[in-house]
């Protein structure tokens, strides 16, 4: 059973279910947060840093691998997404940030092929334009299909605050729906800034 209070850390990322996240953990109050969650084989809670405070839902981190450990004490740590979870209160007396958190299930609702099959599509073209290759994760497994749109999500350079969105949506037709309203969206002015470097590069080229 997952605790209902947790160790904080806010940071300017967007954590998603099943997402990969390397850490570089320097600070000594965060240091001991990993090394008590090693200890005790916890997780902790990953949450948005706003200008004004947190975002009210994060998701929880595992950590599955220590990659270096400094001398200083430093460390570089591989977690991985797991659950989402709604803050319910903020304990900010210690100088760790701790919350008690309501840990967030999705809405059984039929999915639509149809939109799946559009995202994917849609997915592979911005990420090729964005970094040259096609994705090779495009379609996941049977067991992964509800969660497609973490997978997308995270794979793609996207405006935090609509990563944000997406954490914080509890149907996964839903957030398939809004995620491609977003790509369709974002594609024409990727295909523009790609067009862009290319007239660039080859405007360049002659010079000298």
């Amino acid at each position: 059973m997952r605790p209902e209070r947790i160790p904080l850390f806010p940071l300017n990322v967007v954590l998603l279910p099943g997402a990969d996240l390397p850490l570089h953990i320097f600070e000594p109050r965060y240091r001991k947060m990993v090394r008590d969650c090693l200890d005790h084989k916890a997780e902790f809670g990953m949450l948005l840093a706003l200008d004004n405070g947190v975002a009210g839902t994060g998701c929880t981190a595992e950590i599955l691998e220590v990659v270096k450990n400094y001398p200083d004490g430093r460390m570089d740590i591989l977690t991985v997404g797991r659950e989402p979870f709604r803050i319910v209160e903020l304990f900010n007396q210690n100088p760790l940030l701790e919350g008690t958190v309501d840990y967030l299930e999705d809405l059984v609702a039929p999915s639509s092929p149809k939109i799946r099959g559009e995202l994917i599509e849609i997915y592979e073209a911005c990420h090729t334009l964005i970094f040259g290759d096609y994705p090779r994760d495009a379609v996941p497994d049977s067991e992964a299909v509800d969660r497609l749109s973490y997978l997308i999500a995270s794979k793609l350079p996207m405006d935090l605050l609509w990563k944000q969105c997406i954490l914080e949506l509890r149907s996964e037709p839903e957030r398939q729906e809004r995620l491609l309203a977003y790509l369709r969206d974002w594609a024409p002015h990727l295909q523009k800034v790609e067009s862009l470097q290319r007239r660039a590069a080859g405007n360049g080229s002659g010079l000298n």
